[in-house]
């Protein structure tokens, strides 16, 4: 079981963390391997070396011995390999779910939750809804639910909803159906809504930049701000933006940026660069993570996403590609 974590103590659960994972976690250990690592010696973030995220396409990721009782499963792209995390039991990740919800948010009793959520209601093994579903149960509410593309429906019950004292209006979408959504019902006040998207295009629409996209989100909806939400398959914790892309980080996660063409320089002063993540709620995976994005941080800890990687899909170690 995890300890509290804190800024305090991030660096001694994460090195303690990093030295059981190497030695309980069959892929993690042989990585560390053929880098030459001894565990003994590493004692600062930046020397703690960090899977590339694409690991969880090709291996079985677990730390300890176990037999999982669910796997999350990326969305991936037409043709593409998805990534496939073990869960040892899904409750821990639903408990990380709502703690870091309502350290940014509070209470899901205090909200009414819509999910437009297409792409990942379409297919099994998807973290997001798993997360999603967790709230709107918590949330108690008659209207809370996920609307797979029944816009009509969505703003009806939105509309329903408001007639409910102390209860705020939250809708999480994936961000091509949220602009679906903002072309369709245009002028549609919801300037007393929590608007967040996540997930991206998913091939759906032509890309924009975050900018863009919140651009017309809060042009079509009379929107102050439009929150993001920052998490993957191969994450059990999530990041928060409460407007303009800058994300900021639960006590259980940590980003720090490596070379973009040097997967293993990695800088905690670096400002600019691939985006790797410490995530301590990783227990039976594996914490420590490089992904395929990149990013900007702040002296804060906050982080911004700028894109991703060309190639991420063959890009970084090879090492453990059999």
């Amino acid at each position: 079981m995890l300890p509290e974590v804190s800024s305090a103590n991030f660096k001694e659960i994460s090195l303690e963390l990093f030295r059981y994972q190497v030695a309980e976690n069959a892929i993690y250990h042989k990585y560390t391997g053929y880098l030459g690592i001894q565990p003994g010696n590493i004692t600062s973030l930046d020397k703690i070396p960090f899977i590339p995220v694409d690991f969880f396409k090709r291996h079985l990721v677990k730390t300890g011995s176990w037999e999982p009782q669910n796997y999350y499963t990326s969305s991936g792209t037409t043709g593409s390999q998805p990534s496939r995390h073990a869960i040892r039991t899904e409750g821990s990740y639903l408990a990380n779910a709502e703690r870091i919800f309502r350290f940014f948010y509070g209470a899901p009793e205090d909200y009414h939750i819509f999910g437009l959520l297409p792409s990942y209601l379409d297919r099994a093994g998807s973290s997001l809804i798993a997360m999603v579903d967790h709230l709107i149960k918590l949330s108690k509410s008659e209207f809370s639910g996920f609307f797979l593309r029944d816009h009509d429906r969505l703003i009806s019950e939105i509309r329903k909803a408001r007639s409910v004292q102390n209860k705020k209006i939250f809708l999480i979408g994936v961000t091509f159906a949220l602009l679906d959504l903002s072309e369709e019902y245009s002028g549609t006040d919801l300037s007393d809504a929590i608007i967040m998207e996540t997930g991206g295009m998913k091939g759906r629409r032509e890309e924009l930049t975050r900018v863009e996209v919140h651009e017309k989100l809060k042009s079509a909806f009379s929107a102050a701000a439009i929150h993001s939400e920052y998490g993957m398959t191969e994450m059990f914790s999530q990041a928060y933006s409460k407007g303009e892309g800058l994300y900021s980080c639960g006590n259980t996660m940590k980003v720090i940026l490596r070379d973009p063409n040097d997967p293993l320089d990695i800088s905690v002063t670096r400002k600019r660069g691939a985006i790797n993540v410490i995530d301590l709620a990783n227990i039976h995976s594996c914490a420590f993570l490089a992904t395929d994005d990149l990013g900007t941080l702040e002296k804060s800890g906050e982080f911004r996403v700028l894109g991703r990687l060309d190639n991420s899909d063959i890009r970084g170690c090879n090492l453990m590609i059999e």
